[in-house]
């Protein structure tokens, strides 16, 4: 049986709050969990106590039974000191779409033209 550690939501419309529970990763977001581990509060302040309440000897407690914790879960591992920060690269995150690439492009191109169209006269009045 594979394990996660994972967030399941709870909470009313536009109201988000989340348990951290270890479940099976088969069963669904909000399904079926075995043990509850704690509670995430999105809408609290970065910097508020309550935002992440964990019971970390039972996350590491399932962890050393092989379960995996998702990316969330394991950057709040992270931010209370639980694990060591992993190194992370995304080199697609900083670059544009491919729509906005055509908009820059198409732009470039009617700039070269305006300016091959500005020195086409300047060109035909020194040759004079």
């Amino acid at each position: 049986m594979a394990m996660k550690i994972r967030l399941a939501r709870g909470g009313s419309k536009k109201r988000p709050f989340y348990r951290i529970v270890a479940a099976d990763s088969r069963m669904p977001r909000d399904g079926r969990f075995i043990e509850k581990l704690g509670t995430y509060n999105p809408l609290l302040p970065k910097d508020s106590e309550d935002r992440v309440k964990m019971d970390v000897e039972k996350i590491e407690a399932w962890i050393a039974k092989g379960a995996q914790p998702t990316e969330r879960v394991t950057r709040m591992l992270e931010a209370a000191g639980v694990r060591e920060k992993t190194e992370r690269n995304n080199p697609k995150k900083g670059t544009p779409g491919k729509k906005a690439q055509e908009r820059v492009q198409e732009k470039a191109d009617k700039a070269a033209a305006a300016a091959e169209a500005a020195n086409a006269p300047a060109e035909e009045a020194s040759a004079e």
